[in-house]
């Protein structure tokens, strides 16, 4: 399916829109993977929910589609959605996760931008295509991008937040240098990580699918071990890194002591943010506190290589108290995500959407896959 309109003729009743510059295109579906690839790493606000592989891997490929924006023929927003149709009827839903991405690397966020965004997707998914939009925005209550994609989208009806629909988490600022960001740690978790670099403990680093396999060795131990219940899926993680292109790859950080494997982090570095996805201890490391060393490598590679936060990957205080007490450690914000934004034009289409998608378990795994990251071990 290819589309492509004129912003001022798809939106003729916006005067915000009928101001802006008339070289606005929308693009739809037009990118193939390496292109995709290539504009994804143009933006500072990217990250692994909106890679090609991860869309392929985690909902098909046959069920994505690829909205670009350009101005004058320069590609300054893009959204990667899931497309879910419940039945044949010409109904159903499109699902923006972490998205859209619309600040360029190098600029400043542009507020024609993301509003011109938001019209277009507005006018592909909801106007075009008949769909339930709904949007989980890559931004953060109280920031900048969040006050602008709210401006935004301000349009859209958001739902009013809630554990199930909210991501909450810790938001490491790595600008501090890293004396400084040592020094800020909680002391407990500082005194931790003494404790392991004493320990006699080997980190390694890399992207490789051995090293992936070793992680998930220790994964599937812990799981055992403590046998508590998760949304994630290690082996399609693993799919996805084969598929992702070198730059966009998970960095993966094994702590070895006297050369056995006790811990693992996985953790995705794209965009502005490095954002820690899994983690795993082994059962012959339970005593060597290798995930504090694991952690504070991490946080300086990706200070070293310009990253400006890391984002602990998800905390829920009353569910999972020891995670959460680990993350508070680190001395980080303590974050929500904005919470999802949607539109529908037919009431009627958007109460069958939500039943349909509800009878076939679509509505609760994607509940599930926002909640699952919290779930993360140490």
């Amino acid at each position: 399916m290819q589309s492509v309109c004129d912003l001022n003729r798809a939106f003729p009743e916006e005067t915000t829109l009928r101001r802006m510059d008339p070289g606005w295109q929308i693009e739809v579906d037009r990118a193939i993977p390496e292109e995709w690839a290539g504009m994804l790493d143009g933006f500072e606000d990217a990250n692994i929910y909106q890679t090609w592989a991860y869309g392929a891997v985690r909902w098909g490929r046959i069920n994505l589609s690829h909205l670009v924006l350009k101005r004058k023929g320069d590609v300054v927003a893009m959204a990667q959605l899931r497309i879910v149709r419940p039945t044949k009827l010409n109904f159903g839903m499109a699902y923006l996760r972490w998205g859209p991405l619309c600040h360029r690397r190098g600029r400043e966020l542009d507020s024609e931008i993301t509003t011109g965004m938001a019209h277009a997707l507005r006018e592909e998914y909801v106007r075009r295509r008949r769909l339930l939009l709904q949007i989980l925005p890559n931004a953060f209550v109280g920031t900048q991008r969040g006050a602008l994609l709210h401006s935004a989208f301000s349009r859209f009806t958001q739902e009013a937040s809630t554990p199930a629909n909210t991501y909450r988490t810790f938001v490491l600022d790595l600008a501090p240098s890293l004396d400084q960001l040592r020094k800020n740690l909680d002391k407990k978790w500082r005194n931790q990580l003494t404790r392991s670099e004493k320990n006699g403990l080997t980190v390694i680093a890399d992207s490789s699918t051995g090293t992936y396999e070793i992680f998930c060795r220790m994964y599937a131990q812990m799981l055992k071990r403590k046998a508590f219940e998760t949304t994630v899926d290690v082996e399609e993680f693993g799919q996805i890194q084969e598929s992702l292109p070198e730059t966009q790859r998970m960095r993966i950080l094994i702590c070895e002591q006297n050369g056995v494997p006790v811990a693992g982090i996985v953790v995705s570095a794209m965009g502005d943010a490095g954002i820690y996805l899994l983690g795993a201890t082994s059962d012959d490391g339970l005593n060597s506190k290798g995930a504090y060393l694991l952690h504070w490598t991490m946080i300086q590679w990706i200070k070293e290589n310009g990253f400006k936060s890391y984002d602990l990957g998800g905390i829920d205080p009353e569910s999972n108290p020891g995670v959460y007490s680990f993350k508070k450690g680190f001395s980080g914000a303590d974050m929500s995500q904005l919470s999802p934004f949607v539109a529908c034009d037919n009431v009627a289409s958007s109460t069958i959407v939500r039943a349909s998608l509800v009878a076939k378990g679509v509505v609760r795994a994607i509940g599930a896959l926002r909640r699952g990251r919290a779930l993360g071990a140490k």
